[in-house]
């Protein structure tokens, strides 16, 4: 495991490293945690070991106001996200071992996939969305927010719930952002995983996005919850059992 920062416009995001076991050239993907998450979580290491068995190097990287890179919580937005994502993409295309490069993500990071995909859909073979959240732009379009309710055409300047604090940019960000739009421009394979007893990201939303795809595979994981507790060797599983579907 090589730990190490990725600079992004004068923002370091932290990034580690994970090369499959034998591997000297091969394919890599790029792995993105959720809202208010880190690297380290356990469903991002079930993710990562997952693609290490089946020989797929992965590089785990943190988003701006996220684990240990930097910027604030509070000020983080999808374009933040967007621009760090393509400097990883930047990043990983100059490894002189990659051949093939995949990109995959969990809930607001599920998001970020399915908006990466499509914009950078000459570079990635396949796209695994997993519990994704692509239902925040319409939330923020509805006035729902953090399960605030507000007036969508006069944000407030702050969001505060639970002591959690997001700035008013990140739902006028959200507003601008249609993910059908980038679903519709990737033609490559996904694989999206969700489990069917998800209360943060209802499963309707995983079953959608796989009607929407030209080529998607939909991998149920039953009774699972958002982070998949409880199920990590199911969501394993589940990438190493289907990850030729991208190949």
């Amino acid at each position: 495991m090589k730990e190490f920062y990725i600079d992004s416009d004068g923002i370091r995001l932290h990034a580690k490293l994970d090369k499959a076991e034998g591997v000297e050239k091969g394919p890599l993907c790029i792995l993105i945690h959720g809202f208010t998450g880190h690297m380290e979580e356990d469903h991002i290491i079930a993710a990562q070991k997952a693609m290490n068995d089946v020989g797929v190097a992965v590089l785990r990287v943190e988003m701006y106001g996220h684990g240990g890179s930097d910027g604030e919580f509070k000020n983080h937005t999808l374009f933040k996200w967007m621009t760090n994502a393509l400097s990883v993409v930047n990043y990983a295309r100059s490894l002189d071992f990659v051949t093939d490069l995949y990109l995959c993500g969990h809930s607001q990071g599920g998001l970020l996939t399915m908006l990466m995909g499509g914009m950078c859909s000459d570079i990635f073979k396949g796209i695994i969305p997993m519990s994704p959240a692509w239902n925040i732009p319409e939330m923020a379009r509805e006035g729902n927010m953090l399960e605030i309710e507000f007036d969508p055409q006069t944000i407030p300047e702050v969001l505060t719930k639970e002591g959690l604090e997001l700035s008013g940019d990140y739902v006028r960000v959200a507003q601008t952002i249609h993910p059908e739009n980038e679903i519709a421009r990737f033609e490559g394979p996904v694989l999206i995983i969700h489990g069917d007893d998800d209360k943060t990201i209802p499963y309707e939303y995983g079953v959608k996005a796989k009607m929407l795809y030209k080529n998607a595979k939909l991998v149920t994981i039953h009774g699972a919850d958002h982070c998949f507790e409880m199920h990590l060797e199911e969501l394993e599983n589940a990438i190493k059992d289907n990850f030729s579907y991208l190949i």
